[in-house]
């Protein structure tokens, strides 16, 4: 079994914190989420995750104009500049204090990013070949609290920025004569947003108190005059006064010691004006407000679109504004969400508006001219608890403790249902064997069954006195629904179709921590806190068919695949395996030291200590039965060989430096006399400080204004495909997947094996040698090659003389190829041929191919979904067109007729119109 396992998508989470982005082209969203980022296409209904990640969360994107790159800061300064073609990082560079935004100019010649109190220019990347990719033009100093928005002029000419001391400076982007600064006033409150008219230097502010500010210029930016270079001007000075002062001002060394080519420093005073040029002015031509007298409604993002005058506002309450300027008219109001709007954006022809809440991890796209959603995502906005994948492996069902359960579509990466009735949190979720029901636990009390048809809750089953249920499994019948409670120590039995309790199990001391049902017989597992693994016969009126005496406290069980074993993970952090029929161990894994737990902030113990504590919870079978993968409170998941009972890789899910718990050793540069600084509360007015949380809670609570989440893992699943898994964890559902790259794989290789002789091979129509010397190199594009080089109707003849060995590769190559191949009936009648001739001997080998005929199930269902729709509409289509042209047929044939023959033709047209009607629905029907 190969483990070159990748990460290929982030689920569940659309949205963290951050600025929005629309690609190039508006089509496609770019979302931060965490310490990653998103993209989410709108035309396809695709998400993807890039796989780059910063260390800590990222606050701020920048995206050129151009739309091949992108700068992603983190909360730091950190910065990694992002080739969005190739995904992949092309330059790390770090600002030393936290960025609050960054913004390209139009040209896409420089960019400008703004950190505390100052505005700093570079020339944009990729323009000239550097080595530093980040070369530092000007810097402009002016406001005196820290900076908030930027905007630029169309012609890249100048620049605003606003900033929370309620003022707005607009800068130069070079030298001219007559703008060098200009300080704007006019606010009672922080500035949220400042923006250019198009071709214009007129100017709108927008700030937190719900104020709009419109600033009308005297000067066109045609009229900018060029201003003399810094050497001429320094000269000049020198000639002037002969002092130094000046010369000493401009100049300064930058952070990491190189020379700044310029420092603009602006102050409240006017700018010196040069001979017979006059300074750019502004003027307030008028202001607005977006609140009534009555009300007070915070301001919190804001975005304008130059092209057709709308400026987009939203609100702490949720609700945003849209208005057309200068005439400030309203278009309408919205109310989008219970939530602060975090971040507004508008693609380029400004007819979809994107916006993020950062509350409840919320990302909408809104269409304003239909008044209509063009996409509404939400993630779980608390911890994931519990994932499940369906038979087919399309699907991934998660349950949250916000009490939702979601479906996932795994090659959309988008949720398309969710499910609210439960009351609290969902604690598992489970397939059926039939993949169209999804059934949830819950500590309300409930546990529910979902119908993916109707997307209605059908089924309720609740205990005889209320039990929060922690653990569920069904029976691969689905008919048996079983559910474990934590405060009565029993297990609920109960009928799907008549949803009646049928018995209730009870043998056990302690919660009930998790449940498996045998997938070949008709056996429940029960682990508990008691120490002890019972075995329930399902066919023999529900008696404890045995008990297994653990060491510790069990934590997890699974079955595998084949029913033969039992992995059960214990609070010592041990997993061992057992034999269901015996009840004898057959191994164990010391599995602790493979956690590696990471110290948290206020953790009085070191890493290495607190690991001793430390269990895996959560367990797992690859779909051959061959590897168990375990995961827990740490933010690796280990992936062990059962036969050599060793570790064979660890993943790690993340390495956000914002999450807590991530490094083992705590910061000594973070360390005073008075304890850690990531301890010290700043800032309580500004929602961003650090609260010391309760022993126990892994959360946070309502009040306190900010908690750093814990790293781990709650939940693993193979894919029933056996090429992905997925794991919910603190950051959301990450998807793992084999590497798709080319990986030089052979299989009995020898010198005589080459591409050359393949096709030689193929030349002299050797089709059944050709496929095995492909399959030895094992060249997915060779084989490719060489199968729809095959004639379609010597497809049987070769699959008949196929060696057994080969016959397992080729049927995983196919289930594989089908997905994404538009040869469909080639494809198909290669699996029909295999599955026909070679039925029987793989139909032994059941456990083993297990994996590949579910792979080929999912690319066969999910083409069939596609291809039923398409028929459906294309068969109405072409009804209504028939029956159209016939009707239009007949009505000038009508218009034609001589007034003397009107009767007797009248009754032919009857019949004539009657009789193609009649052929085309028997047609069709």
């Amino acid at each position: 079994m190969k483990f070159s396992y990748r990460f290929s998508n982030l689920l569940g989470a659309v949205y963290r914190h951050g600025n929005l982005h629309f690609s190039k082209d508006g089509n496609s969203v770019i979302s931060p989420v965490g310490n990653r980022v998103s993209i989410f296409d709108l035309k396809n209904n695709k998400s993807e995750t890039l796989p780059v990640s910063t260390s800590k969360n990222i606050t701020c994107v920048g995206l050129s104009p151009d739309g091949n790159l992108a700068i992603l800061v983190d909360e730091d300064g950190a910065a990694i500049l992002v080739s969005l073609v190739t995904r992949a990082v092309l330059h790390h560079y770090h600002f030393h204090k936290p960025v609050s935004s960054v913004s390209f100019s139009p040209d896409g010649r420089k960019f400008v990013i703004t950190k505390e109190n100052v505005a700093l220019m570079y020339h944009a990347p990729g323009r000239r070949r550097e080595f530093n990719a980040f070369q530092l033009d000007k810097s402009y100093y002016g406001p005196y609290d820290e900076t908030t928005c930027i905007d630029w002029t169309t012609d890249s000419k100048c620049f605003a920025v606003g900033s929370k001391d309620m003022s707005t400076w607009v800068f130069g982007a070079e030298r001219w004569a007559n703008l060098i600064y200009y300080s704007l006033g006019g606010h009672k409150d922080v500035v949220v947003g400042c923006f250019f008219e198009k071709d214009s230097l007129d100017l709108y502010t927008v700030s937190q108190d719900g104020a709009l500010c419109m600033w009308e210029s005297d000067t066109e930016p045609e009229e900018l005059k060029k201003g003399l270079r810094y050497r001429e001007r320094k000269q000049k000075e020198q000639q002037r006064a002969g002092e130094e002062e000046e010369e000493e001002e401009e100049e300064e060394v930058g952070e990491e010691g190189e020379m700044r080519a310029e420092v603009i420093r602006g102050s409240t005073d006017k700018p010196k004006e040069e001979e017979g040029i006059k300074n750019v002015r502004y003027r307030q031509r008028s202001k607005q407000f977006f609140n009534k007298e009555s009300d007070f409604n915070k301001l919190t993002a804001a975005a304008f679109h130059k092209d057709t005058h709308i400026l987009v506002t939203g609100f702490a309450s949720g609700i945003f504004h849209l208005h057309e300027l200068p005439e400030f008219n309203l278009i309408h109001s919205l109310s989008i969400s219970d939530q602060r709007i975090a971040t507004i954006a508008m693609n380029g022809p400004g007819d979809w508006i994107g916006f993020g809440c950062s509350g409840l991890g919320q990302l909408l796209v809104w269409e304003w001219q239909s008044e209509s959603y063009v996409f509404k995502q939400q993630g779980h906005f608390n911890n994931m608890a519990a994932l499940a994948y369906s038979p087919d492996g399309q699907y991934i069902a998660t349950g949250g403790d916000d009490g939702k359960v979601k479906v996932w579509n795994t090659n959309s990466g988008l949720c398309f249902v969710t499910f609210t009735e439960h009351t609290s949190s969902v604690t598992n979720v489970t397939f059926t064997s039939s993949g169209f029901v999804v059934v949830s636990a819950s500590l309300d009390g409930t546990v529910r069954a979902f119908d993916l048809h109707r997307y209605r809750n059908f089924r309720t089953f609740t205990s005889p006195r209320p039990a929060q249920f922690s653990s569920l499994a069904v029976d691969s019948s689905g008919d048996l629904v079983c559910a474990g409670a934590q405060d009565s120590f029993e297990i609920f039995l109960w009928s799907m179709q008549t949803g009646r309790l049928l018995e209730v199990l009870s043998g056990h001391e302690g919660p009930v921590s998790c449940l498996s049902f045998c997938p070949t017989r008709a056996v429940l597992a029960s682990v508990s806190w008691d120490r002890t693994v019972r075995l329930w016969d399902m066919l023999d009126s529900w008696h404890a068919k045995e008990a297994i005496r653990l060491t510790s406290d069990g934590l997890a069980v699974a079955y595998r695949p084949d029913g033969q074993e039992l992995a059960v993970a214990t609070l010592d952090g041990e997993i061992s395996f057992w034999n269901p029929q015996t009840g004898a161990q057959m191994g164990s894994i010391a599995g602790r030291h493979d956690l590696q737990m990471g110290r948290k902030d206020t953790d009085k113990i070191t890493a290495k200590q607190s690991a001793k504590g430390k269990s895996f919870n959560s367990l797992c079978y690859s779909a051959n039965g061959e590897s168990l993968l375990a995961g827990g409170q740490s933010k690796f998941v280990c992936i062990y060989s059962i036969r050599d009972q060793v570790l064979l890789k660890k993943f790690e899910i993340s390495c956000n430096l914002s999450l807590d718990a991530m490094e083992e050793f705590l910061d000594r540069r973070k360390m005073t006399e008075f304890g850690s600084l990531s301890l010290v509360d700043e800032g309580a007015g500004d929602g961003d400080g650090v609260e010391v949380s309760l022993p126990g809670v892994r959360r946070g609570d309502m009040s306190s204004r900010h908690f750093k989440p814990e790293i781990r893992v709650s939940s693993l699943r193979f894919s029933p495909t056996g090429r992905s898994w997925a794991a919910t964890s603190t950051e959301g559902l990450m998807i793992y997947s084999l590497d798709a790259s080319l990986v030089f794989d052979p299989y009995d290789l020898a010198l005589d094996v080459t591409p050359a002789s393949v096709r030689r091979q193929l030349k002299k129509t050797e089709w059944s040698s050709a496929i095995l010397l492909a399959f030895r190199l094992n060249e997915s594009a060779l084989i490719r090659e060489v199968l729809e080089a095959l004639p379609h109707e010597q497809i049987p003849v070769v699959c008949s003389t196929l060696p057994d060995v080969y016959v397992e590769k080729l049927l995983a190559f196919v289930g594989a190829t089908l997905e994404n191949s538009r040869h469909l009936q080639f494809y198909l009648t290669w699996a029909q041929s295999l599955l026909t001739i070679h039925g029987q001997k793989l139909k032994n080998r059941a456990g083993a191919i297990l994996p590949i005929i579910q792979s080929l199930q999912k690319s066969i269902q999910r083409h069939h979904d596609d291809l039923s729709k398409l028929c459906d509409w294309n068969t109405y289509a072409l009804r209504y067109a028939v029956a159209l042209s016939n009707q239009r047929g007949l009505k000038r044939a009508a218009t034609n007729e001589l007034s003397e023959e009107e009767d007797g033709d009248s009754k032919e047209e009857d019949d004539l119109m009657s009789e193609p009607l009649m052929g085309e629905t028997d047609l069709f029907t």
